[in-house]
């Protein structure tokens, strides 16, 4: 590594870390803002609020890193094209794509860790920041009469609970319905109950506040109950927090594990393929912005820093726009999973080599 690719890497990464420092901290600023009076409302302690900010900085991290290292790419080559050092390099022999090297190779890498970093990192922070929101911000708790979990627990149950806590390892508004082992179509009992508990001494559910009914030669026999254990039933509280998990909480391999099972239900899984390969695709728009970010800014222009960020932010906001619109194909089954996540990549990579052709190399 020569000494000109140890300066321009020190520079690219100083102002990538200082812009991504302050996105993030404007970020938080303006979502607490937004938040504070609904965590106020349920009385959330100082604590939590750190807690839940804590947890949300990883995703902040995925969503603007590519907006850094953008910002970062057009600041330091606008800069050295001001200053005329781009003029003297090139003087010497050294040529557009040469100069690029040292900014690829350490997007590469940051998209290399972001990889990790989506994959794993941030799904576990978000696990714990939505089980936050589920329980200060209610979010994801479906009110009224639906249901938020719904499955089949074995051949003749089923199982529907309204929303399920995990910290407390609780769940509301359940109704356990159990058919015949003969003929799938019959009910032969219901219990509706206000909610059930994991007993971690027992290793087994609690029903609380219920009602029971039996149903044999088109009678109905009723029964009601304050506390009563809840029988046969096949899942743990790890399998039902793992029921409420949106793609934003799975890593790499229980998303993949969950589409899987998904395929084998019979169930459209388009929707979660694009997440899936989201999770790859979008850590390597840190190499596409910089290889249209540098040459862009490889001539001096007027209006200094502005303009570069002006460049930078509109740059994001149509790669973000072409992302989502493609996205919607993709979540119709209009257009192949996989085209559908990295098709914003490819666009723009096509435009970043436009825009290196018709640079002065």
């Amino acid at each position: 590594m020569t000494l000109l690719d140890r300066y321009i890497i020190r520079q690219f990464l100083a102002t990538a870390f200082f812009a991504l420092l302050a996105v993030t901290v404007v970020f938080v600023v303006i979502d607490a803002m937004e938040k504070l009076d609904s965590f106020l409302d349920q009385k959330a302690t100082a604590a939590t609020l750190a807690q839940y900010y804590f947890f949300f900085i990883p995703e902040i991290i995925k969503l603007i890193t590519p907006v850094a290292v953008l910002l970062s790419s057009l600041f330091v080559t606008a800069r050295m094209s001001a200053q005329n050092e781009l003029t003297a390099m090139m003087s010497g022999g050294v040529s557009l794509y040469r100069i690029m090297a040292p900014y690829v190779l350490v997007a590469l890498v940051i998209s290399a860790v972001s990889i990790y970093f989506n994959g794993w990192i941030v799904p576990l922070a978000n696990q714990k920041k939505f089980t936050i929101e589920r329980v200060y911000l209610k979010k994801d708790v479906i009110t009224g009469s639906g249901a938020n979990i719904y499955f089949q627990d074995g051949p003749g149950k089923v199982v529907s609970l309204g929303y399920y806590n995990e910290t407390q390892k609780t769940a509301s508004r359940v109704s356990i319905l159990d058919f015949s082992d003969t003929n799938l179509t019959v009910m032969v009992s219901r219990i509706d109950a206000a909610s059930i508990t994991w007993d971690t001494t027992s290793r087994q559910w609690i029903i609380k506040n219920g009602i029971q009914r039996w149903f044999s030669d088109g009678g109905e026999r009723m029964q009601k109950f304050s506390e009563k254990p809840a029988g046969r039933l096949g899942f743990e509280p790890d399998e039902l927090r793992k029921k409420q998990e949106k793609p934003d909480e799975m890593d790499y391999y229980t998303m993949d594990e969950f589409i899987e099972n998904q395929r084998k239900a019979g169930q459209e899984v388009s929707r979660w393929l694009v997440a899936f390969y989201s999770k790859i695709s979008f850590p390597f728009a840190s190499v596409i912005v910089v290889l249209f970010g540098v040459p862009f800014s490889f001539q001096k222009r007027r209006g200094g820093v502005g303009v570069q960020l002006g460049i930078s932010l509109l740059i994001c906001f149509v790669y973000l726009i072409v992302m989502k619109i493609s996205q919607v194909f993709g979540y119709n089954g209009d257009v192949d999973p996989l085209l559908t996540a990295w098709l914003a990549n490819i666009i723009f990579a096509a435009g970043a080599a436009v825009v290196i052709l018709k640079v002065r190399k």
